[in-house]
């Protein structure tokens, strides 16, 4: 039977980090299934789904993961995950916004909550930070990848998002 699990590590931004954090699984028979990696700041961080039909795997990998910290510096957790459900989200519709503006505490949160209250479930959010080199001013840039139900009107997220562009004074774009 095969069990599956999340490692997430990050650790300061070198090379051979990757190789570092994927050579613990590989030596134990673990098949990486889904990954995501970026460097945040100066950290490069890493998420790692992946199986293994040891059932005493995550007992010797958080041993293994003590060891990247110790010798590598590398952080690193891993938490086993249920058996992969079946969702009806299959149907969903997929849109992606995009938020650009001002940098100000609290964009991420008011969209998010805007998105939760109506049941669309963020599937990817990155966002990051620039400065426009004509005056220096620092913009909020982020994309979200957003699942909507059929049953949800688009018009209606649209204009409830309209809405808290306007609060925030940034820029959201919908598309399809």
């Amino acid at each position: 039977m095969q069990h599956r699990y999340i490692m997430t590590a990050f650790g300061k931004d070198r090379p051979g980090i990757v190789a570092d954090v994927t050579l613990i699984l590989y030596e134990n028979g673990c098949n990486l299934e889904d990954t995501t990696m970026s460097l945040l700041d100066d950290e490069f961080t890493i998420n790692l789904l992946f199986t293994s039909g040891n059932s005493r795997i995550e007992k010797i990998l958080l041993d293994k993961c003590r060891e990247l910290e110790d010798v590598k510096g590398i952080s690193a957790i891993i938490r086993p995950i249920r058996e992969r459900k079946v969702t009806g989200q299959q149907n969903h519709e997929a849109i992606t916004l995009h938020v650009e503006g001002l940098d100000q505490a609290g964009i991420v949160y008011r969209i998010s909550q805007f998105l939760a209250e109506r049941s669309l479930n963020i599937v990817d959010l990155k966002s990051t930070m620039k400065t426009t080199p004509e005056s220096g001013t620092v913009l909020y840039l982020m994309d979200i990848h957003v699942q909507v139900p059929p049953e949800t009107s688009l018009a209606a997220i649209a204009d409830g998002l309209n809405t808290v562009a306007e609060q925030l004074n940034v820029d959201i774009t919908l598309s399809s």
